[in-house]
């Protein structure tokens, strides 16, 4: 039997099968549009990304937790404190911590910052052989100076002079580094002042690098920060010169040959300055420093199962250095074990990039990553457990929406990253755009907008 369409069936049958057709190619679309594919990213697109986010989303080398806790009342010697975590600089206590104070010896660590940028640039080495100027001989040095006793004619390295900083807080290594590095101690204290302020320390100041001035000036808050920067720019100095427990110098290879045949020169033992290296477990730096003016100071920091903290305590008391040694090492101590039971470090995740599709512009898609790529300081909050559990206990999730509509621009905020600890939320780090996506056409935009009223 022959079977003949009509014309009006065959209109009826066109559309029908155009709107299947219009249709499936419809929810391909939208499929394929809400589906995409996480994208491989170079070198160079993250590091314009890191460029877009620190513009965007700047941090503070010092800053709160990103969460509520109950302040500790710990009673401390000293009348000015703070304690961080190294990893991401969070306080966890401070105590007048933006009280001006001269830093005396802690000053030190910052002429070893400018050295290890020098050498990292290749100017100079360790193993250079430095001058020593007369300003720089112990014999010229002021009363009561802190020596690693240089003399006329020493032969003594770069090296050796950053220990006899680290170690014996050598006044005269100060002097001895300073002109062998910028030519005259004017300007090399005028570099560790930029240097500072490139760190944006607006209360930290030097007049003289040895710290034998009350004239030099910073917070603990300020020194803390500078603390931060140093450690993880320079991790190598803690082990090679401020965990050293001694120095004896100076020594035979040491000294001219006038020396020898006098034989007037024996080494000199100096135990180093920082009591707590070997007493307080973890403990591998900092820096002491005194100074009437300034009372008892210490740069504090130990590590332990891969959490760091750094304390910095100044205005210690103390009547003569037995006394002011013993209250600070106690405010050091109290610091350090109420932080390693309160809190730990969990290490940072690795957030991969990720597609977010977009509506109503020329791509579909939007590459995110999370502003931030830090460590999270995680209290120890849950019952019967120490924090390193709970650092352990931390998960988090992707929130993202289905879609986003155009246009975008580069470090629009898109979602987050949620860190909790149970039913408490840790942290909530943005989720932003590495790259902009401009706007499209007319057809392009009406097709999206019927198309997010499916997608919902």
């Amino acid at each position: 039997m022959n079977f003949k369409l009509t014309k009006k069936s065959k209109i009826i049958f066109s559309i029908v099968a155009f709107v299947i057709l219009a249709t499936l190619s419809f929810t391909l679309y939208i499929n394929i549009t809400l589906n995409p594919k996480a994208p491989e990213l170079s070198q160079e697109a993250l590091t314009q990304a890191a460029i877009i986010f620190e513009e965007q989303y700047p941090v503070d080398i010092v800053k709160p937790l990103p969460y509520n806790t109950i302040p500790s009342e710990l009673e401390l010697n000293c009348s000015s404190a703070i304690l961080i975590d190294a990893s991401n600089g969070c306080v966890l206590y401070e105590k007048n911590a933006d009280e001006v104070i001269p830093p005396a010896s802690m000053t030190k660590l910052v002429v070893m910052y400018v050295v290890f940028q020098e050498i990292a640039t290749g100017r100079i080495s360790m193993d250079d052989v430095v001058p020593l100027p007369p300003e720089s001989w112990a014999v010229n040095a002021p009363p009561n100076s802190s020596l690693m006793f240089l003399g006329e004619s020493q032969i003594v390295t770069l090296e050796e002079l950053l220990l006899g900083l680290a170690v014996a807080s050598g006044n005269d290594a100060a002097v001895a580094i300073g002109c062998y590095v910028s030519g005259n101690m004017d300007a090399f204290v005028q570099r560790m002042n930029s240097e500072m302020e490139k760190l944006g320390l607006k209360n930290t100041r030097f007049v003289e690098p040895s710290g034998y001035s009350e004239l030099n000036l910073t917070t603990a808050r300020e020194f803390a920060a500078f603390c931060k920067i140093y450690i993880q720019r320079y991790p190598e100095a803690l082990e090679k010169f401020h965990s050293q427990r001694s120095i004896s110098y100076p020594q035979t290879h040491n000294l001219a040959s006038w020396h020898l045949e006098n034989g007037r020169e024996h080494p000199i033992f100096q135990a180093n300055t920082n009591k707590l290296l070997g007493v307080l477990p973890g403990c591998d730096g900092l820096k002491t420093g005194f100074i009437f003016e300034s009372g008892y100071n210490l740069s504090l920091t130990a590590l332990r199962d891969g959490t760091r903290f750094i304390s910095v305590t100044m205005g210690g008391p103390g009547r003569g250095s037995v006394e002011g040694n013993k209250y600070r090492t106690e405010d050091g101590t109290k610091l350090m074990e109420w932080a390693f039971s309160t809190f730990a470090t969990r290490q940072k995740d690795e957030i991969p990039a990720m597609a977010v599709p977009v509506l109503g512009a020329k791509k579909n898609v939007v590459t995110v990553l999370p502003v931030w790529k830090e460590s999270l300081t995680v209290p120890a909050i849950l019952e019967n457990s120490t924090a390193l559990d709970a650092a352990n206990a931390v998960t988090y999730s992707i929130q993202l929406p289905k879609f986003v509509k155009g246009p975008i621009s580069a470090g629009q905020e898109i979602g987050h990253v949620v860190y909790q600890l149970g039913d408490v939320e840790l942290a909530r780090i943005p989720l932003a755009a590495i790259h902009e996506v401009s706007k499209t056409n007319f057809l392009k935009r009406f097709i999206d907008s019927v198309a997010s009223l499916f997608i919902g």
